[in-house]
């Protein structure tokens, strides 16, 4: 299970490096998500699959459907479409293939070939495990998480409302 972690601890900050290096966002997009779902087979590897889960429901999932429809937002029109084109031609692919091939391989190989289904420490955190630590020892930062999320969602309103784009009528 070592073997795993590593690959996919590797496949992640190669896939991350391509993120931050690259200057389009569509590619950077692309190269985001095997990020993601590498940062999560590390989690399965490690013998979270709870924590792997969540990573792919809510980041690899929630969080890439938002950018999606921010990089949907920003198009333009019909020369944005000619862009696009150019942009997502068949070779830009490689890169996230081979990565989430790999990824694909690594997850088949740590499936069926170890019976116990335990990570490297031989040890499987639970979700009851996860929700007594952290509404036990760690609810003070939980709550505190959850009212600097509740803040930014209150400051988005306000800064996204129409009315106060509109100036006052005098």
């Amino acid at each position: 299970m070592e073997f795993a972690f590593y690959f996919a601890s590797g496949v992640a900050v190669v896939s991350t490096l391509r993120v931050v290096t690259n200057t389009n966002p569509v590619h950077a997009l692309l190269y985001l998500i095997i990020s993601l779902i590498a940062v999560a087979m590390t989690f399965f590897s490690l013998g979270a699959p709870f924590a792997g889960a969540l990573e792919v429901i809510a980041y690899a999932g929630a969080i890439m459907v938002l950018f999606v429809f921010v990089v949907m937002m920003l198009n333009l029109g019909p020369a944005a479409v000619q862009q696009e084109r150019i942009w997502l031609k068949p070779g830009i692919w490689i890169g996230p293939v081979i990565l989430g091939a790999l990824l694909l391989v690594e997850l088949l190989y740590v499936l069926f070939s170890h019976q116990s289904g335990a990570g490297i420490g031989q040890t499987t955190v639970s979700a009851k495990a996860v929700g007594i630590s952290l509404f036990g020892p760690y609810l003070l930062v939980v709550e505190l998480a959850s009212m600097l999320l509740l803040a930014a969602a209150v400051t988005a309103f306000h800064l996204g409302r129409n009315e106060a784009k509109e100036q006052p009528h005098a």
